[in-house]
């Protein structure tokens, strides 16, 4: 036996462990997101879920200082 795991078997932990979600953006976008991200030191997806984290977190304290 070899040790490497099927790509059958990465496919149904994945589905069973993740969501996906799908972004679209306009043309060109993606490669300056994906410049961004690696400038970062960060993979694309990585980026992406630095950025949605860190926007919930700060808009989470924007609407408490406002109450």
């Amino acid at each position: 036996m070899s040790g490497k795991t099927s790509p059958a078997v990465k496919n149904r932990w994945n589905a069973k462990t993740y969501d996906r979600m799908a972004l679209l953006v306009k043309k060109g976008q993606k490669d300056s997101i994906k410049a961004h991200a690696e400038k970062m030191g960060e993979s694309l997806n990585a980026f992406l879920q630095r950025a949605v984290a860190e926007t919930i977190e700060r808009d989470n304290i924007d609407r408490n200082m406002n109450k």
